[in-house]
């Protein structure tokens, strides 16, 4: 290809950008932005990438720079657009010459260039672009030109993800023959190829799988030619035995395991037959993979590829395609049709299962040199082999029960006795089954336990435990610290099973292990087994080891750092609460320990709220408020009397401190507090920058004011003055021009103020309610202006019984782009109603609904708010689609929305108590041939409405439901919190169909049948 002189420039500067010198490398860069906004540049980039003559490194950076210039340049009012934007001749130049390097022969080249096209089709495609598809389907089909292939499928790879609903049913007559030509030809295509041809298949599969709740009758008429087809190349593939050091086959056998597991899920009716077949070759992967499994990465004998990534991006280690076998048999499993399929095997699939659950080498090394990581890939929320391998014991004992229980503990003995036999003859790494054994035995242990309604003997499971627990006692700490880590963590998981005296030992053993000089593994079970034993145990078991334990943890504390310091620092916290009365005695050994843990990682908020939480549970055990007080005062007092001379998040952390000391404390201890602190709490919100700084002096002030109430205002000496320093910072909380973060905990603030201070703040209501709407119009956070509506509504029981007077107020206050407050506030509020969380805000908000609807106010015949989402035509929402058809909605009277609204409050509480069955398996019952009864049980269920005695079942569910914002001192004071909604609901609902029977049946007719339904299940009680 000819290089003019600008594309010598190019080439230049292209090159420059790589140099080691940091002085020519910015030189180039800032020379390569400033070309960037000339015309041309896009093409001129493509030209560079698209020249086989120059060197693999500038045409990757020539492509990967392309792409950020069509990120930026492509299309008008995108989030990241800069100006100038593209020429259509440019643009068109640029689609041709990328379509024409797609059979480039270096893959990463090809990779970039479809990143490109890509990128390009995410704003061009199909509208503006309709030849792409055609062009790519044509490629795919030259087996004359391999490249070519290889270009269109990694092309399509990148587009699949955005295909519709609309795209895949006209693709599958086209595509999929070309798709199913590759992967059926391995003489001709590599396996990357054909399992890039699988991923294709496999997000066309997921498409249809989703609008098959909806289309089922169409999806299913197109699913079903494929299936015999692609299932039979689906068992070729399977039943082979998988080779060791082949990541491209284990990568293949994931394709096909993620596209079965599509069919299985969302086309169980049609799969059942199908299965039944390809079972064996899926057991011969599983079984081979298992002999792979354990040589490369059980043994590290193989390589396992782990964390290793192909050129496009994607893992290709052994364990990613183990996770993904594990996946798919779950789902088939999890499914009561073709759960049976596998029957006859569960003992056999739970004997391997365990297997593949054993520590790998490569864990060995990282859990041995690394503490923390060990920490972290226990944890619950972490995924592995092993916790894969886990999901799926848990699916055969839910699916198959009693069989599936003893499949567990059959296969665990098994395992149990093979490992003793490798003990004997000398195996180095026995340790490893036995310990994977107990794994599963311990993270199945509730459904164990509670299997005695099954038939288990609880004293056949008890012997069984203690003998696997006991039989490695003699063995050393040193030798083997992951299976004593894992007995550890057992022993807690059965304790309520297990022999006392067993379960004293190991107690004594946990203590002494945290505080010997044993690998920290063997710590960190010890530490897990005393989280998950202390809260329910006995106190008169752990109160003669309580004092060892507080020093062995308050020790560990030195030595621990990250994920280790969280566990460490947990264990405590349950230890502190156990200990109670004890805790007095140490109280001033373990507290400073603690506040010098804080302090140096106060800026780190998650083991900062930890520690917070210990010192919390010092707090309230006996005896230690005041001494505890007296330590943290006298520190976080100058602290946030000069914020700007503390280091990083100290101030913000200090406030959190101040907080939890407040709540709930008697009045002496608030008022020390005060004089410590107050002052400085108020000068951080009038003054601070600091988002993190001002919610945490937000949330502290509103502690002030709870636990203080009327008493705070006199402390100063001089009432006006602190009423005025706490509605200063209200008025900077609720000032617009701070951003919505800083002002996140207002709401709160001025609920407390409300509550705690109501004659005081009766005076301000009018500039409280301007202030409010001010910040609601500004603010950018969905939660935030639902908390500032909390206050409209808690403004709206204050008012009571002039709730007309209120809404009088709220019509006198100006609104932006609104007729007044009262129409802007009911717009949002109808708004947001759906999305408030927590029984008590919602109990405030619908309450408060019920007294402005009982007004019958002139005002309401004004507003008219959104009412339902209008349905598009149906199917998937794309990114393109969103673009081009935002969300539309009805324009009702606010009153029928309010209606609308309570009655929905009214569902959202029923469907609370009486549950949701599995979707899943009732979607499968209804297909079954001979489901009849279950068909009518289905209609049944949908067509029942509930008694009036099961509102007020419902009612008394929701009165217990916990609020998740956890702002439990809000709720005891508040008396609104004391409502019974359903009956509340209930009760006006009567009186409004009987006071006014033509407007509420006028009303009523705009809603929706099931807001009816239960609408008349309470007025015919």
């Amino acid at each position: 290809m000819v290089v003019d002189q600008d594309q010598q420039w190019l080439l230049g500067c292209l090159t420059a950008s790589l140099d080691p010198n940091q002085n020519v490398r910015s030189f180039a860069e800032t020379s390569l932005n400033q070309a960037s906004l000339q015309p041309g540049f896009g093409s001129a980039l493509c030209r560079v990438a698209s020249n086989k003559d120059l060197s693999l490194g500038l045409r990757q950076l020539a492509a990967v720079l392309l792409k950020q210039f069509i990120k930026k340049h492509w299309r008008e009012n995108e989030e990241d657009f800069e100006y100038p934007l593209v020429s259509n001749d440019e643009k068109a130049l640029i689609r041709g010459l990328l379509l024409g390097s797609l059979d480039d022969s270096h893959r990463k080249i090809c990779t970039a260039i479809s990143m490109d096209i890509s990128s390009i089709a995410t704003y061009d495609w199909p509208e503006e672009w309709p030849q792409l598809l055609p062009f790519l389907l044509n490629l795919i089909t030259d087996q004359t030109n391999i490249n070519g292939v290889h270009g269109a499928l990694r092309c399509l790879a990148l587009l699949s993800g955005d295909l519709d609903d609309k795209d895949v049913p006209t693709l599958v007559p086209v595509l999929f023959p070309s798709l199913h030509a590759v992967v059926s030809s391995p003489q001709s295509y590599d396996k990357y190829m054909r399992g890039k041809a699988l991923s294709i298949f496999y997000s066309c599969i997921s498409v249809l799988g989703a609008m098959s709740g909806v289309y089922k009758t169409e999806t299913t008429t197109l699913v079903t030619p494929l299936l015999k087809v692609w299932m039979n190349q689906f068992s070729l593939i399977l039943e082979h035995p998988v080779q060791p050091d082949d990541p491209d086959d284990w990568s293949l056998r994931m394709e096909v395991l993620k596209c079965l597991n599509q069919f299985v899920q969302n086309f169980p009716f049609l799969m059942e037959s199908e299965l039944i077949a390809i079972m064996r070759p899926l057991w011969n992967t599983f079984e081979s993979s298992l002999q792979v499994y354990l040589q490369a990465s059980i043994e590290g004998a193989e390589d396992s590829y782990d964390g290793r990534y192909d050129s496009d991006g994607e893992e290709k280690s052994l364990d990613t395609f183990v996770i993904q076998l594990f996946e798919f048999l779950s789902t088939i499993v999890s499914s009561r049709r073709l759960a049976k399929v596998i029957a006859s095997n569960v003992r056999e699939l739970v004997y391997q299962t365990i297997a593949f659950m054993q520590v790998t080498e490569q864990q060995v090394h990282t859990w041995s040199t690394d503490v923390n990581q060990f920490v972290a890939d226990e944890d619950e929320g972490s995924f592995s082999c092993r916790i894969s391998g886990i999901l799926l014991l848990e699916e055969i004992v839910n699916t198959f029960g009693r069989e599936g229980i003893n499949a567990v503990v059959d296969a665990a003995g098994k395992r149990f006795h093979e490992s003793q036999n490798e003990k004997i003859a000398g195996s180095p790494s026995w340790w490893r089954i036995r310990e994977a054994a107990l794994f599963a035995l311990a993270s199945l242990a509730d459904q164990l336990v509670d299997a005695e309604d099954l038939g288990t003997d609880p004293a056949n499971l008890a012997k069984f435990v203690e003998q696997l627990i006991m039989e490695d006692t003699g063995t050393g700490y040193h030798e083997c610290p992951f299976l004593y880590a894992r007995i550890f963590t057992a022993v807690a998981k059965f304790s309520s099973e297990i022999n006392p005296g067993i379960l004293e030992h190991f107690l004594n053993a946990a203590v002494r292990a945290i505080n010997m000089d044993v690998p920290p593994p063997v710590k960190v079970g010890a530490c897990r087994a005393f989280l998950q034993l202390l809260p329910d145990m006995n106190r008169s078991v752990i109160l003669p080891q309580i004092m060892n334990l507080f020093s062995s943890l308050t020790d560990l504390l030195h030595q621990a750092s990250d994920e280790t310091l969280i566990l460490v620092l947990e264990t405590l916290q349950q230890a502190i609460k156990a200990g109670h009365e004890a805790s007095a005695s140490i109280e001033s050994i373990i507290s400073p320990v603690i506040l010098n843990v804080w302090v140096a990682h106060v800026s780190d908020p998650f083991i900062s709220i930890d520690i917070i939480d210990v010192l919390e549970a010092i707090k309230n055990s006996p005896g230690c408020l005041h001494p505890l007080t007296s330590r943290i005062l006298p520190f976080i007092g100058p602290a946030l009397n000069k914020p700007h001379q503390q280091s990083e998040g100290l101030v913000s952390g200090s406030l959190d401190l101040l907080t939890m000391l407040l709540k709930g404390a008697p009045s002496d201890i608030v008022k020390t507090a005060y004089e410590f602190c107050f002052d400085a709490v108020i000068r951080i919100i009038l003054h601070s920058e600091d988002n993190s700084e001002l919610q945490n002096a937000t949330e502290c002030l509103a502690a002030f004011i709870s636990s203080g109430g009327q008493e705070l205002l006199s402390w100063s000496g001089d009432t006006g003055f602190t009423m005025r320093s706490l509605l200063d910072a209200a008025s900077r909380l609720l000032n617009p021009d701070l951003e919505c973060s800083g002002s996140l905990f207002a709401g709160k603030y001025i609920l407390q103020l409300i509550l705690h201070l109501p004659s005081e703040m009766a005076p301000h209501v009018q500039d409280l309610v301007a202030a409010l709407v001010r910040r609601m119009q500004s603010a950018e956070i969905s939660g935030f202006r639902s908390s500032l509506l909390l206050i409209f509504a808690r403004l709206v029981h204050m008012s009571f019984p002039n709730v007309d007077q209120f809404i009088n107020l709220l019509v006198s206050v100006p609104a932006d782009g609104h007729e007044n407050s009262f129409a802007y506030v009911m717009t949002e509020w109808t708004k947001q109603q759906g999305e408030i969380q927590g029984a008590y805000q919602i109990k405030v908000t619908c309450s408060a609904l019920v007294l402005l609807l009982s007004t019958r106010h002139s005002e309401f015949a004004k507003v008219n708010v959104p009412g339902n989402l209008i349905q598009s035509n149906g199917g998937i929402t794309t990114r393109s689609k969103a673009r081009s058809a935002p969300e539309q909605w009805t324009i009702i009277p606010l009153p029928m929305k309010i209606l609308a609204l309570l009655a929905d409050t009214l569902i959202e509480i029923q469907e609370q108590v009486l549950g949701c069955e599995d979707e899943d398996s009732e979607w499968e019952e209804v297909h079954e041939g001979n489901a009849e009864p279950d068909k009518e049980l289905l209609r049944a269920s949908q067509s029942s409405k509930p008694s009036y005695d099961q509102l007020e079942a419902m009612a008394r569910t929701f009165e217990n439901q916990d609020d998740a914002d956890g702002d439990d001192d809000l709720h005891a004071t508040d008396p609104l919190n004391k409502i019974n909604l359903a009956s509340y609901l209930a009760d006006f609902l009567l009186k409004f169909s009987s006071g006014d029977r033509p407007l509420f049946d006028n009303l009523c007719q705009g809603l929706t049948h099931a807001q009816r339904n239960v609408i008349q299940t309470v007025l015919n009680r």
